[in-house]
């Protein structure tokens, strides 16, 4: 990989085509250039760049990063940051909701957690779970990242059971329709 800049390279490479290793070691980069203060982060990276990436990434290599919990975390902060950005109010209408999503960890019985709240056109996110959930989504992170880059389908994944949801099964089966979901 010939490109120093760890973003560009990151946008640009085919996961196809190198180790897990590789994948790694590349968001590794990215994350420890956020972290020294650098203007390069994860959130330079385009929408449809980061689908595409999760789309060629093996599974293997999406579990070889998200089991380490500084890249686990840069990539889901920076997931769950930009749903603002992606929430599309005139789908919602008049909706009020706070979603709680727990990300499955190696570790037995642990989650990364995050609150989603609908509310007057707008979408927040905060990492602490204070409201009454509507619904509660508990997914893996590799189905997590392939769901809100529109790589994998919500309901067969609520089928096959790697999508378990807690509360209302109306509303959370239209969730995803009120975000503008990047694809590949």
């Amino acid at each position: 990989m010939p490109n120093t800049d760890p973003i560009a390279a990151l946008a640009e490479v085919d996961p196809k085509k190198i180790s897990n290793d590789e994948f790694v070691a590349l968001l590794s980069a990215a994350s420890e250039l956020a972290d020294s203060g650098a203007e390069v982060d994860l959130s330079s990276l385009e929408p449809q760049k980061f689908a595409r990436l999760v789309s060629r990434a093996s599974k293997d290599q999406i579990e070889a990063v998200m089991v380490r919990p500084e890249l686990r975390v840069k990539v889901l902060d920076e997931v769950f940051r930009r749903m603002g950005t992606h929430f599309r109010p005139d789908r919602a209408g008049s909706a009020t909701a706070v979603v709680h999503w727990r990300i499955t960890r190696p570790e037995p019985d642990s989650h990364d957690r995050y609150e989603m709240v609908i509310d007057s056109g707008r979408c927040t996110v905060n990492k602490d779970n204070v409201g009454e959930p509507r619904v509660s989504v508990t997914v893996s992170p590799l189905d997590f990242l392939k769901l809100v880059t529109g790589n994998g389908s919500a309901p067969v994944m609520f089928m096959t059971g790697k999508l378990k949801i807690k509360g209302d099964l109306g509303f959370a089966a239209g969730l995803m329709n009120l975000f503008d979901v990047p694809k590949a």
